[in-house]
């Protein structure tokens, strides 16, 4: 019978044991630890301001992620915010363009009509996109196309040059000058 050699485990002596019953002992700050400050507590919170707690909190994670990354608060610089004399700046300059509008009537169903147009719009691209078949045929179609664009036109220098001048005729006809 061969004779079964026995291995024992042994734990050093300055090795921490972690156990739920053991109590826990400070260990000393190491150059591997990294230490994050206290927060201080979070302000009482009402119930008609709730978006007071979520800038507070976005303001502390704001400092610890500056804190964790070797930042200190002056080089970092802070979000720019509208200031009330730039809101109001901005409602006269819309307020008096407004007014300088002769068939404010065309003006507003046209914006109203371009709102639907795009709400619609998105309505019957999400659908489609829900049906399987149809969006990766839509796919193979626009990469296809593409293909045919670039052989067409992007390949071969004379090709490119047609399709600048071609470009830059459009551009001039549209705007009268280059």
């Amino acid at each position: 019978m061969a004779s079964a050699s026995s291995n024992s485990l042994s734990i050093s002596p300055s090795s921490t044991l972690v156990d739920a019953k053991a109590p826990r002992q400070p260990t000393a700050a190491s150059p591997q630890c990294v230490t994050l400050p206290t927060l201080p507590p979070p302000p009482v919170q009402s119930q008609s301001r709730p978006w007071k707690a979520t800038a507070y909190c976005r303001k502390i994670a704001r400092n610890v992620m500056a804190m964790a990354t070797g930042e200190t608060l002056a080089t970092r610089e802070a979000p720019t915010e509208v200031t009330p004399t730039e809101l109001t700046e901005f409602i006269n300059k819309i307020q008096e363009t407004w007014d300088k509008v002769e068939d404010k009537y065309a003006v507003s169903s046209l914006a109203v009509a371009g709102l639907v147009l795009v709400w619609g719009t998105a309505g019957m691209v999400s659908a489609i996109d829900k049906l399987p078949v149809v969006s990766t045929f839509l796919e193979v179609v626009g990469i296809g196309y593409t293909g045919w664009f670039a052989y067409k036109n992007l390949i071969f220098k004379p090709d490119r040059a047609a399709l600048i001048s071609k470009i830059k005729d459009t551009y001039k006809e549209i705007l009268g000058t280059s």
